[in-house]
């Protein structure tokens, strides 16, 4: 099971006209969102989650990166931990280095083939 935390921030800042410093107050809203096979994310949650839109989740699903349905299923289609982990992961890398979609399922491909030939290579005590 998987948790996505969505909080907001709202600050208000008063003065009471006296000479003091003025007064802050800080309100901080977490909702957290459980995920597992009988409660998957919709792609509209999906995209919320990523601060993103639909047609963003709709490229993610034609090039592979995440879910397993066509491109007019999108909006239907149900996701797993695993695809919001590799939609976060696609997210940072579009944000972090401004790669396309397109270099993010590359880079994410190439990542999970690194992990699993490491993986073999422990089950084999050669690394």
């Amino acid at each position: 099971m998987s948790l996505i935390l969505n909080s907001s921030r709202i600050e208000q800042t008063t003065d009471d006209g006296t000479s003091g410093p003025a007064t802050t107050m800080t309100l901080t809203t977490v909702v957290a969102t459980s995920i597992s096979r009988e409660q998957p994310l919709s792609a509209a949650d999906l995209a919320h989650a990523c601060g993103a839109d639909l047609a963003w989740v709709e490229e993610l699903v034609v090039l592979g990166i995440a879910g397993q349905a066509s491109a007019e299923q999108t909006r239907q289609a149900c996701f797993d931990s695993a695809d919001l982990q590799c939609a976060l992961e696609a997210s940072r890398l579009q944000r972090d280095f401004g790669v396309s979609l397109d270099a993010a399922a590359l880079i994410l491909d190439l990542q999970h083939e690194v992990r699993r030939l490491k993986a073999s290579l422990r089950a084999q005590s050669l690394f």
